[in-house]
């Protein structure tokens, strides 16, 4: 099979990958494909809110996930069918990579939030968006200028909330955030490899939707499914 159709050979690390027409549409379809199931996952969670905390939680989380499929779905459309417009590809660039770090953030409020938290994790409340913060000015200032640094900074900020979930008192979900943070960290090998794996990128599309989808059913089962009185607060 003649894999020129479907993967363009690997370009040095200055330099940026330009997927085949296929792999485009590959990117822009496997995160497109999970905005409305987003949406109507974020509403439910909304619905089934017994209080201002949950339903605070409910929609700083489904802003965070269906920010992430909207801009990425937009930035890989822009990338594909717009690339001559660079300002514009370059914009929706940044506000893709931005965009990971606020989802990271909201991935773990729900948690942070509406579990109880001992006297120094609790802190870990507003660390994770003052992390958040920084990596967001990160990407304004160093867009792609240092390529291994960004992919340390997402493993850090993913990694380092999860230490004082773990020493939540209830430990209901931990397995499921577990399962899902594998599916982020196995995906980081298809995401450094365009050029060397057809739809690379696309496969990391999918590992994220994943470990995406696995948080949010353990969020939605542990966190709100449950009657309020058996979901350990701190509110």
């Amino acid at each position: 099979m003649n894999l020129v159709r479907f993967m363009n050979n690997r370009v040095p690390p200055n330099k940026r990958y330009q997927p085949t027409e296929y792999e485009h549409a590959a990117n822009c379809a496997t995160h497109a494909l999970w905005i409305i199931p987003s949406l109507l996952g974020s509403s439910v969670l909304h619905f089934q809110s017994e209080d201002q905390w949950e339903r605070l939680s409910a929609w700083v989380y489904g802003a965070g996930l269906s920010s992430l499929f909207i801009i990425s779905t937009l930035f890989h459309t822009v990338s594909w069918k717009k690339s001559h417009l660079r300002s514009v590809e370059h914009c929706f660039h940044m506000c893709d990579r931005m965009v990971i770090y606020f989802f990271i953030a909201a991935s773990y409020a729900p948690w942070l939030n509406l579990r109880e938290l001992g006297p120094w994790a609790c802190h870990m409340r507003w660390l994770v968006w003052v992390m958040a913060s920084f990596g967001t000015t990160y990407v304004f200032f160093f867009h792609e200028r240092y390529k291994l640094m960004e992919l340390i900074c997402y493993t850090v900020m993913g990694v380092f909330p999860a230490l004082v979930i773990l020493s939540m008192p209830e430990q209901s979900g931990l397995y499921e955030l577990l399962a899902g943070g594998a599916f982020y960290c196995l995906g980081m090998v298809f995401f450094k490899s365009d050029g060397i794996v057809p739809f690379a990128h696309a496969i990391w599309h999918m590992f994220v939707a994943t470990g995406a989808a696995i948080h949010y059913y353990a969020i939605w089962k542990y966190l709100y499914a449950q009657p309020s009185n058996q979901v350990q607060t701190s509110r």
